[in-house]
C-alpha cells in the first residue's frame, strides 16, 4: 500500500522524507516533486529499481531514465570529460531546469537504459527534491505520468497513474509548471540544444554563445 507525505506539513515532511529515503535504499519507487513536473524516482545504482520504474511508466529501455543530484559537487564522481563550457552552464543554470547529456564514468556500476555510454543529468530546484537527493544520492527520475499521459503537475494525477506500484508519494502541491527542462548535449566540442525547454537558446548563448540547435 502506498504512502503519501504532506511536504507543506513539517512533520509530515520530516516523516515523508525519512519514509522515501528508505524505501529509494531499498530499492523501491517515489514520488517526489521537482521545479517542472512531478517525479517517479528510484536509486540511480539499483537496476532492479530502475526496470521497475520503466515497468511503471510503460517505457522502454531505448528512452534511458535522466538522473537528478541534489549538489553540482556529486558531478565529478558521475561523468567525464566534461568540458569548460559545461561548467558555466551549471554555474549559470544549476539548480535549475537544464539537463545536460555528458560522457558518465565508464567504472560506473548502474543501469539507465540503452545510454550509449551518456547521461542525462540535472539538479533541480526544489526544497524537497533536494532534500531527498542530499540524503540518498543520485536518483534516476522521470516524470511521473504513464507513458503517453500529460505529465503530472500534482500529486494527485501522479498517484491516480501510478497507484500501488510506488512505495511512497511525497505531495509538495501544485508544481511551479510544466514546460519541461532544456536539454543540451555537452558530449561534443560544442555544446548541442537537443530540446528548447524553460531555457531558450538565446538565454543559453548568454552563457555558451557558440551553441549549436539539433535539427
Amino acid at each position: 500500500m502506498a504512502r503519501r507525505y504532506d511536504c507543506n506539513d513539517a512533520t509530515d515532511r520530516a516523516t515523508g522524507l525519512r519514509e522515501a529515503a528508505s524505501a529509494v535504499r531499498r530499492g523501491e519507487l517515489v514520488v517526489l516533486p521537482t521545479d517542472t513536473v512531478y517525479g517517479l524516482g528510484a536509486d540511480a545504482f539499483s537496476a532492479e529499481g530502475v526496470a521497475d520504474l520503466l515497468e511503471a511508466k510503460g517505457r522502454g529501455r531505448n528512452m534511458p531514465t535522466p538522473v537528478l543530484i541534489g549538489s553540482p559537487n556529486t558531478l565529478h564522481g558521475l561523468v567525464t570529460d566534461f568540458s569548460e563550457q559545461a561548467w558555466e552552464l551549471v554555474d549559470a543554470f544549476w539548480p535549475g531546469a537544464l539537463t545536460l547529456v555528458a560522457k558518465h564514468q565508464p567504472s560506473l556500476q548502474w543501469d539507465l537504459g540503452d545510454t550509449r555510454g551518456t547521461v542525462a543529468i540535472r539538479m533541480p530546484l526544489h526544497p524537497v527534491a533536494i532534500e531527498l537527493l542530499t540524503e540518498v544520492g543520485p536518483m534516476a527520475v522521470s516524470s511521473a505520468n504513464l507513458t503517453g499521459h500529460p505529465a503530472p503537475e500534482d500529486c494527485d494525477a501522479a498517484q491516480e497513474m501510478l497507484g500501488d506500484s510506488v512505495s511512497v508519494y511525497l505531495d509538495g502541491g501544485p508544481t511551479p509548471g510544466i514546460v519541461p527542462s532544456s536539454i543540451v548535449d555537452v558530449t561534443g566540442k560544442v555544446p548541442v540544444l537537443l530540446r528548447a525547454g524553460a531555457l531558450s537558446a538565446e538565454e543559453l548563448r548568454k552563457v555558451v554563445p557558440d551553441l549549436e540547435v539539433a535539427n
